[in-house]
């Protein structure tokens, strides 16, 4: 028997706020705050701003936990080729619904080429849970800090991104996505990864200090993906505190689920979608599907632009096309 069979399903986002949490104490934001006063003209003025605005939104972050298993069918329906990192969180969720705790799932790690749907996947998963998401591009980064904030005593300092999804955000467990997590650049005698030995194990990050701030921040409840085409790049401590899937390219039917569920997302998305049919024409599903799921979604929302050009509210197989992507290959990107 399945464990959907054992618990009741939703089709919905199966999430209720369980409570909530403290993910930092006033009381010491309030002493670091008179510290910093302490220091009269040399105090550093968004520190401070920082410590007033802590101080003024509390440190209560709500905190979710499913209310019934959600629908995790549809979503190995809709990403076939995710079905592994799905059924553990089946099994995770299925633990969260037997107890009091919130919501709690293991940190994972997804391999795989580029364009297959990872970071897809992670805002799907994020939009199931309903917890909140939260995006890093580590490969975009020129700097170390971006997780766990630089130093107020240099020049134009700021938190890090950890800080800001839990005391600018609504919960205690939002998701945070570390994207390309094996293409870390920046400066090589900071390691931009190094706060995630913390993060990543709940009893340290329980007290993880942003250098920022400088004041403990609970961060063991967020929910963490990471993604990376290999794993050859990053720490072995890092990928012992995850589980690791390798995820394949889909199939060719699983290819043509995929595309048919980019096209149905798009179609709900917008008002204009409405005037489309539910259903993709069977020749532009086909034409759609024998791309990467990255490229499908600005591939399916350009063809929806040609159908309308060409006065129709269906599209064809014609409007389906993929020569900017045939561009980019063909000059390197």
């Amino acid at each position: 028997m399945s464990a959907s069979a054992m618990v009741p399903v939703t089709t919905k986002p199966a999430i209720s706020i369980a409570g909530f949490k403290d993910v930092y104490r006033v009381p010491d934001v309030e002493e670091a705050l008179a510290e910093l006063h302490e220091l009269g003209s040399g105090a550093n003025e968004a520190l401070k701003a920082t410590y007033l605005k802590m101080i003024k939104t509390g440190g209560q972050r709500f905190t979710i936990k499913p209310s019934a298993l959600p629908d995790i069918d549809a979503l190995i329906e809709d990403l076939p080729n995710f079905a592994e990192p799905l059924e553990d969180i089946r099994r995770q969720l299925v633990l969260s619904l037997a107890g009091d705790d919130a919501l709690d799932l293991e940190p994972m790690l997804l391999l795989g080429d580029p364009g297959i749907g990872k970071t897809h996947f992670a805002k799907r998963l994020s939009s199931l849970l309903g917890t909140g998401y939260n995006f890093i591009g580590m490969s975009s980064l020129t700097a170390g800090w971006i997780l766990s904030g630089a130093s107020a005593q240099w020049k134009n300092a700021k938190p890090g991104k950890v800080f800001d999804a839990l005391v600018n955000g609504d919960y205690a467990n939002p998701v945070i996505v570390v994207d390309e997590i094996d293409k870390v650049g920046g400066d090589q005698q900071y390691d931009p990864l190094g706060s995630l030995y913390t993060l990543l194990e709940r009893d340290t990050a329980c007290e993880f200090i942003d250098e920022f701030a400088d004041v403990k921040i609970d961060a063991s409840d967020v929910v963490w993906i990471a993604t990376a085409n290999n794993a050859r790049s990053i720490p072995e401590p890092i990928l012992n505190r995850m589980n690791v899937y390798s995820i394949e390219p889909p199939d060719a039917e699983g290819s043509r689920r995929i595309a048919t569920c980019i096209y149905r997302e798009l179609r709900d998305e917008h008002s204009w979608g409405r005037l489309f049919p539910t259903e993709l024409d069977a020749d532009a599903l086909e034409r759609l599907s024998k791309l990467k799921p990255r490229e499908m979604r600005r591939v399916m929302l350009s063809a929806f632009g040609n159908a309308k050009l060409a006065g129709r509210h269906e599209v064809l197989a014609d409007d389906v096309s993929d020569e900017r992507v045939a561009r980019k290959s063909r000059i390197g990107f």
